[in-house]
């Protein structure tokens, strides 16, 4: 049996790809539980220092939950009500939910994000796109709600009217306009996808995998604070980093005009 999900690791890098394209990669709960032990994996692998979420095909990178099995499990009476988080539920906690996961996600999205694909990609920290690439988040249009955090993402990472609209409307938005919007790090053609993408993850590994931590964090953590308060904030990965290895080595190597040998440690 095909598995849902390709999990490879080569280097520092994991790459991970949803592999369900007969339906556009839709995501089931059999695929939802299968991402839940690869995320484990790659948060305790002290060896994975940036993951790279992805879908099989070019048609899609995700369009959510699969629909078909939620109308059968409904009909059959075993669909229990829905909102939001998935807690309780197989897979949890999904990367939606992951809320303490400190290392970096890097989302290549070639086609549609509509729905949870949408919500999973806004979960992800570098969003890196095909110029044929879509967003939206359509679950009003069949009533239900973007509840792995779009209806809180969204508003937190696009201006508010803006993201209401997409909301309440169902509306997709084209690669350029989320790139407008800033929810998308970079559009490239598809066929440098592959080759941005790429870039990114190079340069998130030249960095200290300690410090891209630490930076994530906190940014993540103090975003709704005041600054005076984000500064007198303890956050944990920048008291790993502070007292790491890694934190002599950038220096050193700097003065000894060499590249910075990483540890994570």
């Amino acid at each position: 049996m095909t598995s849902a999900v390709v999990y490879e690791k080569s280097g520092h890098v994991a790459r991970i790809t949803l592999n369900r394209p007969a339906v556009l990669n839709a995501m089931n709960l059999a695929m939802h539980e299968q991402l839940t032990e690869i995320w484990d994996d790659f948060e305790n692998d002290d060896d994975m220092w940036v993951a790279v979420l992805s879908g099989t095909g070019d048609r899609a990178f995700s369009v959510g939950q699969d629909l078909k099995e939620l109308e059968r499990r409904t009909r059959e009476g075993i669909a229990e009500p829905s909102t939001f988080g998935s807690r309780g539920k197989p897979g949890w906690p999904r990367l939606t939910e992951r809320f303490r996961m400190a290392k970096p996600v890097v989302a290549r999205v070639h086609g549609y994000a509509l729905g949870g694909g949408f919500e999973l990609a806004l979960a992800c920290d570098v969003i890196v796109a095909a110029e044929h690439a879509e967003f939206g988040l359509p679950e009003a249009r069949m009533g239900l709600i973007a509840g792995a955090g779009g209806v809180f993402r969204l508003t937190r990472q696009a201006p508010l009217r803006v993201a209401l609209g997409h909301l309440m409307t169902g509306r997709r938005m084209s690669a350029a306009r989320a790139y407008e919007l800033g929810l998308v790090n970079s559009v490239v053609p598809a066929e440098e996808l592959d080759t941005c993408v790429d870039g990114w993850v190079e340069d998130i590994l030249r960095c200290a995998p300690l410090a891209v931590r630490a930076v994530k964090e906190a940014a993540l953590a103090s975003v709704d604070l005041p600054l005076e308060q984000a500064f007198a904030t303890r956050y944990v990965w920048e008291e790993r980093r502070m007292h790491s290895d890694d934190a002599t080595e950038g220096p050193r190597s700097f003065l000894e005009k060499r590249t910075p040998r990483w540890q994570a440690r």
